[in-house]
C-alpha cells in the first residue's frame, strides 16, 4: 500500500506541475478550450501507448534478447537452487507471487528485474554475478531486484515517462503553433513550418524530461539499496556493491534495460542512471550507523 501511494503521489504531483504550465501557456497563446482538449487527448495517446507497450512487453523481450535461461526448482542446482530459494522466501515474505527467475550469459556483474507488474515479474542475473558472488552477496542483490518489484518501480517509470511524452509533445505543439504564427497552411508559414518548430522543440524538451527521468532513476537505487539491506542486512549489501563494482563491463550499447540493471558505471551528471557505487556504499554505511545508535 505505501508503495502504490508513493507512486500515485509522485504522478500527481508531476501531473500537477504540468497542468500548471500548461495554463500559464494557454493563458498566453488564448487557443479554444475544444482545441486543447483535443490535442490533449492526441498528445496522450502517444505519450502513454509507447510506455505501456513497452511496460508490458519487457519480460518477453528481456527473455528474447539476452537470452535468458530460466531457474526453477526442478532444473537448478548447487548456488542457484539456494538463491532460488531464497527468493521464494523473499517474496512470500512480501507477499508477491514468486518472480520468474533466470541467467544470463554474460562476464559482467550484473542482474536486473523486469515485468508489468508486481506479480508478473522476472528477475535476471548475469552469469558473472553468480559465479563471482557468494550466497549472501547474491541474496543481497536479489533483495535490491526485489525491492524494485515491490516498489512498482516498473510502473512508476511508466507512469513518470508517459506523463512527461505527453507533456513534451503538448508543449511542442503549443509553441510550435505560436511560433509559425497560426494553425493552418494559410496563416503563418504554413504546416511545414510548424512541424518543423514541433519536433525541434520536442527534442529540445526531451533533453529535460531525460533529466527527470535519470533523476527518479538514482533515486530508486537508493530506495532499492535500502529494501535490501532491510531484507538481509546493510553489511551484505555495501559487500555486494564492492564487488560487482570490481567488475564492471560497459555494455556495447544501451538498452531499454540499461537503467534496470544494478550495476552501471558512467559520468556523474544530471544523466545518469545510476548513483556512483561510492555514494550508494556510504548511504548504507549511514543508514546502518542510524539503526545501530537507536
Amino acid at each position: 500500500m505505501k508503495a502504490i501511494l508513493k507512486r500515485w503521489g509522485l504522478f500527481l504531483t508531476v501531473n500537477f506541475l504540468v497542468l500548471f504550465v500548461l495554463g500559464i501557456i494557454l493563458q498566453l497563446l488564448k487557443i479554444k478550450p475544444s482545441d486543447i482538449i483535443s490535442l490533449l487527448i492526441y498528445c496522450a495517446i502517444f505519450g502513454f501507448a509507447g510506455s505501456f507497450i513497452s511496460l508490458f512487453m519487457s519480460k518477453p523481450m528481456a527473455k528474447a534478447s539476452y537470452r535468458i535461461m530460466p531457474i526453477t526448482r526442478e532444473n537448478a542446482t548447487g548456488k542457484a537452487l539456494a538463491l532460488y530459494e531464497t527468493i521464494e522466501k523473499m517474496a512470500a515474505y512480501k507477499h508477491i507471487r514468486m518472480p520468474e527467475i533466470g541467467i544470463y550469459p554474460s562476464p559482467d556483474n550484473n542482474a536486473f528485474a523486469t515485468g508489468a507488474n508486481r506479480n508478473s515479474s522476472l528477475i535476471a542475473f548475469s552469469s558473472g554475478i553468480i559465479e563471482d558472488l557468494n550466497l549472501d552477496e547474491l541474496a543481497a542483490v536479489a533483495g535490491h531486484e526485489m525491492t524494485h518489484i515491490t516498489e512498482g518501480d516498473m510502473v512508476t517509470t511508466t507512469l513518470l515517462m508517459g506523463t512527461l511524452n505527453t507533456f513534451v509533445f503538448f508543449i511542442s505543439n503549443l509553441l510550435a503553433i505560436l511560433l509559425s504564427g497560426g494553425r493552418s497552411r494559410e496563416e503563418g508559414f504554413g504546416r511545414g513550418t510548424q512541424f518543423f518548430f514541433a519536433i525541434l522543440i520536442q527534442n529540445i524538451l526531451m533533453i529535460f524530461a531525460n533529466i527527470a527521468i535519470c533523476a527518479y532513476s538514482r533515486h530508486r537505487e537508493y530506495v532499492a539499496d535500502a529494501g535490501s539491506a532491510r531484507l538481509t542486512s546493510p553489511v551484505q549489501m555495501m559487500i555486494a556493491l564492492e564487488k560487482i563494482s570490481n567488475k564492471f563491463v560497459p555494455p556495447a550499447k544501451k538498452d531499454a534495460y540499461t537503467i534496470a540493471k544494478i550495476n552501471y558505471r558512467g559520468p556523474a551528471t544530471l544523466f545518469a542512471t545510476h548513483p556512483p557505487i561510492e555514494k550508494r556504499i556510504e548511504r548504507l554505511r549511514r543508514m546502518m550507523e542510524k539503526e545501530g545508535s537507536r
